[in-house]
């Protein structure tokens, strides 16, 4: 045999090697995934559930709030939410106005 042929074996056989090692390196870590694969998946449900129980409290308080804004608590927030709509519309009159004004 050749240097040459020597050498391209040699160097064949390493790659070889090398990857051997590699292959047998991942499939224990895959086996070391896989002894640890049904507490991680528990693991992960258990978070995912209280993760779909937060956000319904945190939907049912944004909700409750909600419907606190839009129902007055008592007769002043219903007095000062006349007072602004009479405003809006006062405003709405004087803008009117001053537009007709400026036409004329």
């Amino acid at each position: 045999m050749t240097s040459r042929d020597a050498l391209l074996r040699a160097a064949m056989h390493r790659v070889l090697a090398r990857m051997g090692h590699g292959v047998a390196d991942a499939a224990a870590g895959f086996a070391v995934l896989m002894q640890d694969a049904p507490e991680r998946v528990r693991q992960e449900w258990d978070l995912f559930q209280e993760e779909v129980k937060a956000e319904a409290e945190r939907l049912e308080r944004e909700g409750d709030e909600r419907e606190d804004d839009e129902k007055p608590s008592s007769a002043s927030t219903a007095e000062e939410s006349l007072q602004t709509k009479i405003d809006q519309l006062r405003a709405r009159v004087a803008d009117l106005g001053m537009r007709m004004e400026e036409r004329s």
